[in-house]
Protein backbone atom coordinates (compact mmCIF):
# COMPACT_ATOMS: atom_id res chain seq x y z
CA UNK A 1 0.00 0.00 0.00
CA UNK A 2 3.17 2.28 0.46
CA UNK A 3 5.23 1.54 -1.88
CA UNK A 4 4.10 4.59 -4.41
CA UNK A 5 4.19 6.93 -1.42
CA UNK A 6 7.32 5.74 -0.42
CA UNK A 7 8.61 6.14 -3.79
CA UNK A 8 7.62 9.64 -4.06
CA UNK A 9 9.04 10.68 -0.66
CA UNK A 10 12.24 8.85 -0.90
CA UNK A 11 12.86 10.56 -4.70
CA UNK A 12 11.44 13.99 -2.78
CA UNK A 13 14.14 13.38 0.09
CA UNK A 14 17.12 12.71 -2.58
CA UNK A 15 16.20 15.63 -4.66
CA UNK A 16 16.12 18.02 -1.22
CA UNK A 17 18.94 16.82 0.66
CA UNK A 18 21.26 14.80 -1.77
CA UNK A 19 23.77 12.59 -0.72
CA UNK A 20 24.02 10.68 2.62
CA UNK A 21 22.36 13.48 4.01
CA UNK A 22 19.15 12.34 3.06
CA UNK A 23 16.97 9.43 4.13
CA UNK A 24 18.06 10.11 7.85
CA UNK A 25 15.77 12.65 9.31
CA UNK A 26 12.27 13.30 9.07
CA UNK A 27 10.42 16.55 7.89
CA UNK A 28 12.95 16.70 5.60
CA UNK A 29 10.46 19.51 3.43
CA UNK A 30 11.68 22.52 6.02
CA UNK A 31 15.07 22.23 4.18
CA UNK A 32 13.10 22.95 0.25
CA UNK A 33 14.46 25.93 -1.29
CA UNK A 34 10.72 27.64 -1.75
CA UNK A 35 10.98 31.47 -2.50
CA UNK A 36 12.00 32.22 -5.86
CA UNK A 37 14.66 34.76 -5.22
CA UNK A 38 16.82 32.41 -2.94
CA UNK A 39 16.00 29.51 -5.03
CA UNK A 40 17.48 31.47 -8.20
CA UNK A 41 20.89 32.15 -6.23
CA UNK A 42 21.31 28.25 -5.94
CA UNK A 43 19.27 27.78 -2.69
CA UNK A 44 19.65 29.04 1.13
CA UNK A 45 21.30 32.49 0.55
CA UNK A 46 21.40 33.61 4.13
CA UNK A 47 22.87 36.96 3.95
CA UNK A 48 20.26 39.01 1.99
CA UNK A 49 19.18 42.19 4.51
CA UNK A 50 16.52 44.10 2.61
CA UNK A 51 12.72 43.84 2.27
CA UNK A 52 12.46 40.43 1.37
CA UNK A 53 10.21 39.13 3.96
CA UNK A 54 10.84 35.58 2.35
CA UNK A 55 14.18 35.47 3.24
CA UNK A 56 13.20 34.92 7.06
CA UNK A 57 12.80 31.43 6.32
CA UNK A 58 16.88 30.95 5.52
CA UNK A 59 17.98 33.46 8.24
CA UNK A 60 15.50 34.89 10.96
CA UNK A 61 18.31 37.47 11.75
CA UNK A 62 17.23 39.04 8.31
CA UNK A 63 13.95 39.91 9.94
CA UNK A 64 14.16 43.77 9.75
CA UNK A 65 11.52 46.96 10.16
CA UNK A 66 11.63 47.30 5.95
CA UNK A 67 9.51 44.40 6.00
CA UNK A 68 6.78 46.05 8.02
CA UNK A 69 3.19 44.96 6.68
CA UNK A 70 4.62 43.13 4.03
CA UNK A 71 3.21 39.85 2.42
CA UNK A 72 4.81 37.30 0.24
CA UNK A 73 2.87 34.08 -1.40
CA UNK A 74 5.10 31.94 -3.12
CA UNK A 75 4.03 28.29 -5.24
CA UNK A 76 5.49 25.94 -6.83
CA UNK A 77 5.57 22.30 -9.01
CA UNK A 78 7.75 19.42 -7.69
CA UNK A 79 7.83 15.96 -9.56
CA UNK A 80 4.74 14.19 -9.99
CA UNK A 81 1.65 15.44 -8.30
CA UNK A 82 3.79 17.15 -5.42
CA UNK A 83 3.29 20.67 -4.56
CA UNK A 84 4.62 23.55 -2.30
CA UNK A 85 4.57 26.97 -1.45
CA UNK A 86 4.65 29.20 1.60
CA UNK A 87 3.11 32.56 2.95
CA UNK A 88 5.09 35.31 5.00
CA UNK A 89 4.31 38.39 6.53
CA UNK A 90 6.21 41.07 8.71
CA UNK A 91 4.64 43.91 11.28
CA UNK A 92 6.75 46.35 12.99
CA UNK A 93 5.05 46.76 16.34
CA UNK A 94 7.38 49.34 17.22
CA UNK A 95 10.55 50.75 17.00
CA UNK A 96 11.79 49.72 19.92
CA UNK A 97 10.70 45.87 19.74
CA UNK A 98 11.97 45.56 16.13
CA UNK A 99 9.78 43.68 13.89
CA UNK A 100 7.73 40.35 14.08
CA UNK A 101 7.02 37.92 11.69
CA UNK A 102 4.64 34.92 10.66
CA UNK A 103 4.54 32.05 8.08
CA UNK A 104 3.11 29.17 6.80
CA UNK A 105 5.53 26.42 4.74
CA UNK A 106 3.59 23.92 2.86
CA UNK A 107 3.96 20.64 0.61
CA UNK A 108 1.13 18.29 -0.35
CA UNK A 109 2.31 15.40 -2.06
CA UNK A 110 -0.93 14.76 -4.15
CA UNK A 111 -3.04 11.42 -3.64
CA UNK A 112 -1.93 7.49 -3.60
CA UNK A 113 -3.58 4.29 -4.89
CA UNK A 114 -4.13 1.72 -1.35
CA UNK A 115 -3.46 -1.89 -1.64
CA UNK A 116 -3.40 -4.52 0.52
CA UNK A 117 -1.14 -7.39 1.13
CA UNK A 118 -2.81 -9.36 -1.87
CA UNK A 119 -2.58 -6.39 -4.21
CA UNK A 120 -6.45 -5.94 -4.12
CA UNK A 121 -7.16 -2.20 -4.11
CA UNK A 122 -8.46 -0.75 -1.09
CA UNK A 123 -8.81 3.07 -0.96
CA UNK A 124 -7.01 6.13 -2.23
CA UNK A 125 -5.00 8.35 0.29
CA UNK A 126 -3.07 11.16 0.93
CA UNK A 127 0.19 12.83 2.39
CA UNK A 128 1.06 16.42 3.66
CA UNK A 129 3.21 18.47 5.90
CA UNK A 130 2.86 22.31 7.05
CA UNK A 131 4.77 24.18 9.65
CA UNK A 132 3.45 27.15 11.14
CA UNK A 133 6.55 29.65 12.25
CA UNK A 134 6.64 33.12 14.11
CA UNK A 135 9.83 35.00 14.01
CA UNK A 136 11.41 38.18 16.18
CA UNK A 137 14.83 40.04 14.86
CA UNK A 138 16.82 42.64 16.99
CA UNK A 139 19.70 44.63 15.78
CA UNK A 140 22.44 45.17 18.87
CA UNK A 141 22.46 48.22 20.12
CA UNK A 142 25.64 50.38 19.06
CA UNK A 143 26.31 47.40 16.39
CA UNK A 144 25.65 46.36 13.09
CA UNK A 145 25.06 42.68 14.12
CA UNK A 146 21.54 41.52 14.11
CA UNK A 147 20.35 38.97 15.66
CA UNK A 148 16.63 36.42 15.11
CA UNK A 149 14.95 33.36 16.26
CA UNK A 150 12.13 31.50 14.31
CA UNK A 151 10.03 29.21 16.25
CA UNK A 152 8.17 26.51 14.63
CA UNK A 153 4.89 24.38 14.68
CA UNK A 154 5.21 21.24 12.51
CA UNK A 155 2.63 18.89 11.90
CA UNK A 156 2.86 15.60 9.12
CA UNK A 157 0.37 13.56 7.57
CA UNK A 158 1.75 10.51 6.00
CA UNK A 159 -1.68 8.06 5.18
CA UNK A 160 -3.12 7.07 8.46
CA UNK A 161 0.29 8.56 10.10
CA UNK A 162 0.62 11.26 11.87
CA UNK A 163 3.45 13.32 13.95
CA UNK A 164 3.83 16.72 15.63
CA UNK A 165 6.88 18.58 15.69
CA UNK A 166 8.53 21.68 16.77
CA UNK A 167 11.81 23.87 16.06
CA UNK A 168 13.76 26.80 16.23
CA UNK A 169 16.26 28.65 13.91
CA UNK A 170 19.13 30.99 15.32
CA UNK A 171 20.71 33.39 13.11
CA UNK A 172 22.99 36.46 12.80
CA UNK A 173 24.30 38.91 9.93
CA UNK A 174 27.13 41.30 10.78
CA UNK A 175 26.61 44.14 8.04
CA UNK A 176 30.26 45.65 7.30
CA UNK A 177 29.20 48.79 5.84
CA UNK A 178 32.66 50.26 4.84
CA UNK A 179 32.81 47.42 2.51
CA UNK A 180 29.23 46.42 1.66
CA UNK A 181 30.02 43.05 2.71
CA UNK A 182 27.55 40.89 5.18
CA UNK A 183 28.52 38.11 6.86
CA UNK A 184 26.08 35.62 7.66
CA UNK A 185 25.61 32.27 10.55
CA UNK A 186 22.45 30.08 10.76
CA UNK A 187 21.73 27.28 12.72
CA UNK A 188 18.48 25.74 11.44
CA UNK A 189 15.91 23.04 12.36
CA UNK A 190 16.80 22.42 16.19
CA UNK A 191 13.89 20.26 17.36
CA UNK A 192 12.31 16.93 18.51
CA UNK A 193 9.05 15.28 17.43
CA UNK A 194 6.49 15.93 19.85
CA UNK A 195 4.23 12.60 18.61
CA UNK A 196 5.34 10.07 16.29
CA UNK A 197 4.38 8.40 13.03
CA UNK A 198 4.56 4.55 14.43
CA UNK A 199 6.50 4.74 18.18
CA UNK A 200 9.95 5.67 16.75
CA UNK A 201 11.54 9.08 17.50
CA UNK A 202 13.35 10.19 14.50
CA UNK A 203 15.91 13.51 14.29
CA UNK A 204 14.93 16.24 12.64
CA UNK A 205 17.31 17.57 9.91
CA UNK A 206 19.71 19.73 11.44
CA UNK A 207 21.77 22.21 9.83
CA UNK A 208 24.61 24.94 9.96
CA UNK A 209 25.21 27.29 7.32
CA UNK A 210 27.51 30.16 6.69
CA UNK A 211 27.50 32.70 4.11
CA UNK A 212 28.93 35.71 2.87
CA UNK A 213 28.07 38.23 -0.03
CA UNK A 214 29.27 41.74 -1.40
CA UNK A 215 28.28 44.39 -3.37
CA UNK A 216 30.60 45.20 -6.43
CA UNK A 217 31.25 48.61 -5.72
CA UNK A 218 31.80 50.10 -9.23
CA UNK A 219 29.33 47.43 -10.41
CA UNK A 220 25.65 46.39 -9.72
CA UNK A 221 26.07 43.07 -8.62
CA UNK A 222 26.41 41.54 -5.82
CA UNK A 223 27.71 37.82 -5.49
CA UNK A 224 27.00 35.46 -2.55
CA UNK A 225 28.55 32.11 -1.39
CA UNK A 226 27.24 30.01 0.98
CA UNK A 227 28.92 26.93 2.70
CA UNK A 228 26.10 24.24 3.85
CA UNK A 229 25.96 21.35 6.10
CA UNK A 230 28.41 22.09 8.03
CA UNK A 231 27.43 19.80 10.95
CA UNK A 232 28.53 16.86 8.69
CA UNK A 233 32.16 16.87 6.88
CA UNK A 234 31.22 14.16 4.87
CA UNK A 235 28.76 14.48 2.34
CA UNK A 236 29.47 12.70 -0.85
CA UNK A 237 28.83 8.94 -1.71
CA UNK A 238 30.46 6.35 -4.55
CA UNK A 239 28.39 6.63 -7.93
CA UNK A 240 28.12 2.81 -8.65
CA UNK A 241 28.02 3.82 -12.54
CA UNK A 242 31.56 5.20 -11.94
CA UNK A 243 33.68 1.99 -10.50
CA UNK A 244 35.85 0.21 -12.17
CA UNK A 245 36.69 -2.82 -13.01
CA UNK A 246 39.54 -5.03 -13.26
CA UNK A 247 40.75 -7.91 -15.33
CA UNK A 248 39.31 -10.30 -13.18
CA UNK A 249 35.77 -9.16 -12.42
CA UNK A 250 36.67 -7.01 -9.14
CA UNK A 251 34.80 -3.64 -9.01
CA UNK A 252 36.46 -0.78 -7.42
CA UNK A 253 34.43 2.10 -5.76
CA UNK A 254 34.87 5.49 -7.17
CA UNK A 255 36.93 7.57 -4.86
CA UNK A 256 35.89 11.54 -3.04
CA UNK A 257 38.71 13.41 -3.11
CA UNK A 258 39.10 16.07 -0.12
CA UNK A 259 38.24 18.99 -2.61
CA UNK A 260 35.46 17.12 -4.79
CA UNK A 261 34.19 16.43 -1.46
CA UNK A 262 34.42 20.53 0.11
CA UNK A 263 33.11 21.16 -2.91
CA UNK A 264 29.78 19.77 -2.46
CA UNK A 265 29.29 21.86 0.62
CA UNK A 266 29.19 25.56 -1.45
CA UNK A 267 26.43 27.13 -3.18
CA UNK A 268 27.35 30.07 -5.70
CA UNK A 269 24.90 33.10 -6.69
CA UNK A 270 25.05 36.40 -8.67
CA UNK A 271 22.36 39.60 -8.24
CA UNK A 272 22.27 41.76 -11.25
CA UNK A 273 21.07 45.31 -10.14
CA UNK A 274 20.05 44.24 -6.83
CA UNK A 275 18.33 47.66 -5.81
CA UNK A 276 16.63 47.91 -9.23
CA UNK A 277 13.14 47.43 -10.15
CA UNK A 278 14.66 44.64 -12.31
CA UNK A 279 16.92 42.22 -11.25
CA UNK A 280 18.35 38.85 -12.63
CA UNK A 281 19.43 36.02 -10.80
CA UNK A 282 21.75 33.61 -11.38
CA UNK A 283 22.90 30.80 -9.12
CA UNK A 284 25.16 27.49 -9.05
CA UNK A 285 25.04 24.56 -6.23
CA UNK A 286 28.12 22.19 -6.30
CA UNK A 287 26.18 19.14 -4.95
CA UNK A 288 23.31 18.99 -6.47
CA UNK A 289 25.28 19.23 -9.99
CA UNK A 290 27.57 16.60 -8.92
CA UNK A 291 24.87 14.35 -7.31
CA UNK A 292 22.05 14.65 -10.07
CA UNK A 293 24.26 14.62 -13.49
CA UNK A 294 24.12 11.95 -16.15
CA UNK A 295 27.78 10.78 -16.83
CA UNK A 296 29.09 11.84 -20.69
CA UNK A 297 25.94 14.01 -21.13
CA UNK A 298 25.76 17.50 -20.48
CA UNK A 299 22.51 18.50 -18.73
CA UNK A 300 23.37 21.87 -16.50
CA UNK A 301 22.10 19.87 -13.10
CA UNK A 302 23.10 22.29 -10.54
CA UNK A 303 22.66 25.82 -12.35
CA UNK A 304 18.63 27.63 -11.80
CA UNK A 305 18.31 31.65 -12.90
CA UNK A 306 15.22 33.87 -12.14
CA UNK A 307 14.25 37.58 -12.15
CA UNK A 308 12.26 39.64 -10.00
CA UNK A 309 9.91 42.58 -11.56
CA UNK A 310 8.63 45.50 -9.24
CA UNK A 311 6.03 47.48 -9.97
CA UNK A 312 4.83 50.15 -7.49
CA UNK A 313 3.91 47.93 -4.51
CA UNK A 314 3.82 44.34 -6.05
CA UNK A 315 6.83 42.42 -6.66
CA UNK A 316 7.16 39.37 -8.93
CA UNK A 317 9.79 37.06 -8.67
CA UNK A 318 10.37 33.82 -10.69
CA UNK A 319 12.97 31.08 -10.62
CA UNK A 320 13.78 27.98 -12.72
CA UNK A 321 16.07 25.31 -11.33
CA UNK A 322 18.08 22.57 -12.87
CA UNK A 323 17.88 19.08 -11.35
CA UNK A 324 17.56 16.31 -14.48
CA UNK A 325 16.52 15.45 -17.79
CA UNK A 326 13.56 14.09 -16.00
CA UNK A 327 12.65 16.88 -13.53
CA UNK A 328 13.33 20.42 -13.00
CA UNK A 329 11.55 22.83 -10.93
CA UNK A 330 9.50 26.12 -11.10
CA UNK A 331 9.05 28.91 -8.36
CA UNK A 332 6.59 32.06 -8.76
CA UNK A 333 6.59 34.51 -5.98
CA UNK A 334 4.32 37.95 -5.49
CA UNK A 335 4.98 40.36 -2.84
CA UNK A 336 2.75 42.92 -1.53
CA UNK A 337 3.74 46.01 0.41
CA UNK A 338 0.49 47.05 2.14
CA UNK A 339 2.05 50.46 4.05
Amino acid sequence: MFKKLLSYLLFFVCAVSYSQIGGKYTYQFLNLVTAPRQAALGGKPITIYDEDVNQVNFNPAAINVEMDNHLSLNYGNYYGEVSYGTASYAYTYDRHLQTFQAGVNYVNYGSFDGFDENGQATTTFTGSEIALSLGYGYTIPSTDIHIGVSAKLISSSLETYHSLGGAIDLGAIFIDQRNDVNWALVIRNIGTQFSTYNGLNEKLPLEIIVGVSQELEHVPIRWHLTVENLQQWNIAFSNPVRSESSFDGESTEEKISFVNNALRHLVMGVELFPKKAFNLRLGYNFRRAEELKILEQRNFSGVSVGFGLKMNKLKFNYSYSRYTLAGNTSLFGLTVNFQ
